[in-house]
């Protein structure tokens, strides 16, 4: 069993490394040299170059604006959360520091913002979609907003990640004109589209059902590595007349690589059903909002 955890550990690895590489030859090959300011703490790194521009040659490199907002960042995060938090994270934060410096020699391959757009949303969509299929993030702005949501529990990670995106691709707009920021929105359509289809999932989360003679130990697995809630169901099974007990859990679409590898380590021989779930409700997941008519 560690021997397969340890094999998993390097296969995440190499997506980070593979994803995070195809993610910064986006940015250095077709979103910085026409000023398409995306979000994150690149968007960030592209306006910071734009603005140095007649200060230092050539402006401040992207790579070094990222580490620079980024070191803080895990430092508040580690005091925030603890020491174990984020490890892949953290590396995949660092590792795009460094593919920004070893990929800013890629040529420009376009001079059109509207093909730059497009290609550069797929390869950032593909880049983004292997880090988060190794159960990573890149920091930046995620990372911002998980530390203030511990702050101001009452906003959801998503809506504040959405207002500092909002923020950044605002500040675009006062720096490099409407018209590139209008086709940054585009490619961040596409890059999230791409996303979603390396994820294996178009829709907000993904339902299991497990049947496992280890429900225990699978149920407490899950509860502990991916913190979410398991209910515990009682079946029969029509064949063999006899008992049996079926787990049901609700993950994000990000998580069900993970499940599944649980259930695989715990029960090799368990049955599983992963079902698409267009909306969730509760805890964890949407929050029910008020509507006043």
């Amino acid at each position: 069993m560690e021997l397969i955890r340890t094999r998993k550990a390097w296969v995440d690895y190499l997506y980070i490394i593979v994803g995070v590489t195809i993610l910064a030859i986006a940015i250095n090959a077709f979103f910085e040299p026409l000023d398409m300011v995306t979000g994150g703490v690149t968007g960030i790194a592209i306006i910071v170059k734009g603005l140095t521009l007649d200060i230092v040659k050539e402006g401040i490199p992207l790579w070094l604006t990222n580490m620079v907002i980024n070191i803080p960042l895990f430092i508040m995060a580690i005091i925030v959360k603890g020491k174990d938090f984020g490890r892949r994270s953290l590396f995949a934060t660092f590792f795009l520091s460094f593919a920004l410096f070893y990929t800013q020699w890629v040529p420009v391959l376009t001079k059109d913002i509207l093909l730059a757009s497009i290609f550069g949303g797929v390869l950032a969509g593909v880049g983004l979609g292997l880090v988060f299929s190794a159960f990573s993030t890149t920091g930046g702005t995620d990372l911002a907003a998980s530390l203030i949501q511990h702050v101001i529990k009452h906003i959801s990670v998503a809506r504040i990640m959405m207002i500092l995106d909002s923020i950044i691709i605002f500040s675009g707009v006062l720096l490099f004109g409407a018209e590139a920021t209008l086709y940054a929105v585009i490619s961040v359509f596409i890059s999230v589209k791409v996303i979603d289809a390396i994820l294996d999932g178009l829709h907000f989360s993904k339902a299991a059902f497990i049947i496992s003679d280890h429900h225990k130990t699978i149920a407490e697995n899950i509860m502990s590595e991916l913190d979410r809630g398991v209910t515990g169901l009682t079946g029969e099974g029509m064949f063999t007349a006899s008992a049996k007990h079926v787990l049901f859990c609700v993950v994000s679409k990000r998580q069900i690589v993970k499940l599944k590898e649980i259930v695989k380590i715990s029960d090799p021989r368990a049955f599983v059903i992963v079902t698409d779930v267009r909306e969730v409700l509760g805890e964890g997941f949407k929050e029910y909002e008020h509507y006043e008519f």
